[in-house]
């Protein structure tokens, strides 16, 4: 399955992606795709709709997308987690999962603006897959018992400004957090409906000229031993979304670096996860 969130921001209703393209609404039948629907058993209720997507009303063509999940009550990143990402910022390779959080107030719609900060003079693109938690989990046994506490996977932009992050003291969150810092969809794409989400190729253009050229396969740590990881030192509520780090070709890590602008146009996809496309803005 493919779910969806249409409707201008704030109001989003929830839908499902069908076969043949259209988005069709589920919002007689579902309140929205948040904690409550996931830990409910959410999506067990959803696979009798979409089994039948002709019974759902259609949603005209053209509107916009919000974000396919509920403002969630966690957004956990994970940094530096390509190995060739890690030598290009000169970075040592991880020997454990690198766990920082993003402000959920960074969550919008795929196609939504990018707002770069007041101030800002390094706001850089990240394109990144992202895991949606199905199930609260806490202790999870192995990386093989994460399998079932996932419900699905997005496209996501872990948008960062890097003056913030890195030269402006304390952790990198305050350079994560900004409005408009995290992109995430078009839609979340179920875990049965996903063969292998260390099989995927992810790219990122800026104003068409590609940026970024990576593969699933090459995270020093895979999803499954993500969730079993973070799961030993905080509880993973439904719904929370976990982004797993970027391939390379950063803005920050050119030569010289290159940073977004007002007017800059960022389009990224990912195999199976849809692709989004934001205009950059001034907040």
């Amino acid at each position: 399955m493919k779910l969806v969130r249409f409707g201008a921001s704030g109001s989003e209703r929830p839908g499902l992606l069908a076969p043949d393209g259209s988005v069709r609404d589920c919002s007689a039948h579902v309140a929205d795709y948040d904690h409550h629907f996931f830990s409910e058993n959410g999506l067990e209720r959803l696979r009798e709709l979409a089994a039948d997507p002709g019974q759902l009303p259609v949603v005209p063509p053209g509107e916009r997308l919000g974000s396919p999940v509920a403002r969630p009550r966690k957004l956990l990143a994970i940094g530096l987690n390509y190995s060739d990402h890690a030598r290009e910022t000169n970075a040592p390779i991880p020997t454990e999962p690198i766990l920082f959080m993003k402000a959920t107030s960074a969550l919008c719609g795929p196609n939504d603006p990018i707002l770069i900060p007041r101030g800002s003079t390094k706001t850089d693109w990240e394109v990144e897959l992202a895991i949606v938690i199905g199930r609260d989990a806490r202790y999870l046994a192995s990386p093989e018992a994460a399998r079932s506490s996932i419900a699905g996977f997005c496209a996501a932009n872990d948008v960062s400004e890097r003056s913030f992050q890195l030269e402006r003291g304390g952790q990198w969150s305050k350079g994560k957090s900004s409005d408009h810092f995290f992109p995430l969809g078009p839609w979340l794409v179920t875990a049965d409906s996903l063969v292998d989400p260390q099989q995927l190729g992810m790219t990122l253009d800026v104003n068409g000229v590609r940026r970024q050229t990576g593969h699933t396969s090459t995270m020093i740590f895979d999803v499954w031993q993500i969730v079993h990881y973070l799961s030993q030192f905080l509880t993973l509520e439904a719904g929370d979304v976990i982004t797993t780090g970027t391939p390379p070709g950063v803005g920050m890590a050119r030569k010289p670096p290159e940073f977004l602008r007002p007017g800059d146009i960022v389009r990224l996809a990912i195999d199976g996860l849809g692709a989004q496309e934001c205009r950059c803005e001034l907040a």
